[in-house]
């Protein structure tokens, strides 16, 4: 008993002279014997005798992501319900669908993140990702469509003075161009799934979350031989807040992103029902 005891305070002793000793601070010397404690290479750098702790960060950062595609929107309008009221002011004809169709190539969507952040949850495979920046949609119309938006103002010479806002079928000729802009500033949040990264492979990875977007601008440009270059700027009833379901799919650099709106991007059913949704590919993280 004698001798176990003072091996446990010879032991003690080597414990605490060895803990001073600024040059090996990670080894314990008992007798003879050396024990040295094993590192741990992912928390521990060694730097002239002192530990320094590397803490990897969970969140990455990437800065001025751009998306390049495709505006269009679904028609859910009830023309016989709309041409009804006094939004649509057709100028002889009720509007039909077709009046609405829109010039696929030309209908551009460009969205540009101010940053794009993901801060991992499950390791490096399951993350939670989100942003800011603006969402800019252009929807060009065929150019056999005649659409006209108005904040207020006749519909025609001769017509009733409207005070609300209005879509027309103009007068003119024909425009060579005529489009209806909306700008968003956007916070997009989805959960991402991606394989673990290795050196030189691609990885691969997909998300899907929904966003929210503010509507800070909105615009219809008209271009005409009879008027030239015209750019009416109106409320037209339009929703201020936009929700939407987005995802993206990635294999290394090369990503697809859509984004699909359940909800009209008018306030009110009884005028137009456009659900807008977007496609294209997203260049950077």
């Amino acid at each position: 008993m004698k001798k176990l005891n003072f091996m446990l305070a010879l032991l003690i002793f080597a414990l605490s002279a060895n803990a001073q000793e600024k040059n090996k601070p990670d080894t314990i010397r008992v007798g003879n014997m050396i024990i040295i404690k094993k590192r741990n290479p992912k928390t521990l750098n060694v730097e002239s005798g002192n530990e320094t702790k590397k803490h990897k960060s969970r969140i990455s950062t990437n800065w001025l992501v751009v998306d390049l595609g495709f505006s269009n929107f679904e028609n859910n309008t009830d023309f016989g319900l709309a041409n009804a009221g006094p939004y649509l002011q057709p100028n002889g004809n009720p509007f039909t669908k077709r009046d609405f169709d829109l010039r696929d190539g030309k209908s551009i969507n460009v969205n540009i993140w101010l940053f794009m952040q993901r801060l991992d949850l499950i390791k490096k495979n399951v993350g939670l990702k989100y942003g800011l920046g603006v969402e800019l949609n252009n929807y060009r119309f065929k150019k056999s469509s005649l659409l006209s938006f108005r904040e207020s103002g006749t519909a025609y010479p001769g017509g009733p003075l409207l005070n609300d806002p209005f879509v027309f079928r103009d007068s003119v000729a024909g425009f060579s161009k005529n489009k209806l802009a909306l700008d968003y500033l956007t916070v997009p949040l989805m959960i991402n799934f991606q394989t673990t990264p290795h050196a030189g492979k691609p990885r691969f990875n997909i998300a899907f979350g929904v966003s929210a977007g503010y509507l800070y601008s909105q615009r219809n440009k008209q271009v005409s031989n009879e008027r030239g270059k015209e750019r009416n700027r109106g409320d037209y009833d339009l929703n201020k807040f936009k929700v939407s379901y987005v995802g993206e799919l990635g294999l290394g650099f090369v990503k697809l992103y859509g984004s699909y709106s359940p909800n009209s991007v008018f306030k009110s059913d009884t005028h137009l029902k456009f659900n807008p949704f977007t496609v294209g590919f997203r260049l950077g993280y």
